[in-house]
């Protein structure tokens, strides 16, 4: 799967150049969630992506959350940068709008903060905190200010208008 995924982007990014677009595209490659479980990974061997950090997908600690993101603008975004800023992905939409000059398109009101910045290798102050809420595997809440993180489980309410604890 990692070949086919790796030789698909490649794909593509060949055509953004060939269409001499590398220093017009963004090029975002993310996911929205740590890995899966399930008993046919257990039965292959597959050990979870996740390293030392604890949760999976569906939980709101680290695991389930903290995935990595690559960003590549030719010309804009530096190559081989690393950056452990802490994002969200509300704070994608004022970045990309920022990123295409149109920063005061950005609704007002939103939770999202913009990392522009830090994606073209600026300095930038650290978000001051990253608040979930999850009504799925039994209600979950979590807010991370710098290293440290609180998590909150078990919040959904017995009764028919709870959300399931199996979605």
């Amino acid at each position: 799967m990692v070949t086919r995924m790796d030789r698909e982007v490649g794909r593509i990014l060949d055509l953004v150049h060939d269409l001499g677009l590398d220093e017009r595209t963004i090029v975002v490659f993310t996911s929205d969630n740590g890995p899966t479980f399930g008993r046919r990974r257990r039965r292959l061997g597959v050990l979870p992506l996740r390293g030392s950090l604890r949760g999976l997908k569906g939980s709101l600690y680290e695991g389930g959350v903290r995935v990595p993101s690559i960003v590549r603008w030719k010309g804009h975004v530096p190559a081989g940068v690393v950056s452990d800023r802490v994002t969200g992905f509300e704070d994608w939409l004022p970045t990309l709008l920022e990123l295409a000059g149109a920063k005061e398109a950005v609704p007002a009101g939103i939770d999202g903060t913009s990392f522009r910045p830090t994606l073209l290798g600026r300095a930038q102050e650290p978000r001051p905190f990253l608040y979930r809420e999850f009504p799925g595997y039994g209600g979950q809440q979590s807010v991370r200010v710098g290293d440290w993180k609180a998590v909150r489980q078990g919040l959904a309410k017995p009764g028919p208008c709870a959300p399931s604890s199996t979605t």
